[in-house]
């Protein structure tokens, strides 16, 4: 059974995991064999972004998943979850961390609106 708060930790865990594959700069290396992404600045300052997936078949594949904020969510979750459940002396620490990146990033956001 799981309680409140791993389900809550879990689930922050698994935002910051998800956001930490998909869009951060530090884990580009791991999308880089599978799409570029091509950033154009707008006269009203807006960024458009183009993305260009390289291969077919299996690395195109794999470039879309990577490239889906929901695709890589669920196996983020699933994974962060397995670990907790079976490897908990290794994961919990990760879990936590990872969780209070998650807060710091909802603040951060939240605070930069407020500004």
């Amino acid at each position: 059974m799981i309680t409140w708060l791993s389900f809550v930790l879990l689930s922050l865990a698994s935002f910051r995991f998800t956001r930490l594959i998909v869009f951060d700069k530090i884990t580009a290396f791991m999308r880089a064999p599978f799409f570029e992404v091509e950033e154009n600045w707008l006269p009203d300052g807006t960024v458009e972004e183009t993305v260009m997936f390289k291969g077919n078949g299996l690395k195109r594949w794999i470039g879309e998943l990577l490239r889906c904020h929901w695709c890589v969510g669920i196996w983020s979750a699933i994974f962060l979850f397995c670990g907790f459940h079976f490897f908990s002396t290794i994961f919990i620490p990760i879990i936590i961390i990872l969780a209070v990146a998650g807060v710091a990033s909802i603040i951060e956001v939240l605070i930069s609106y407020l500004i």
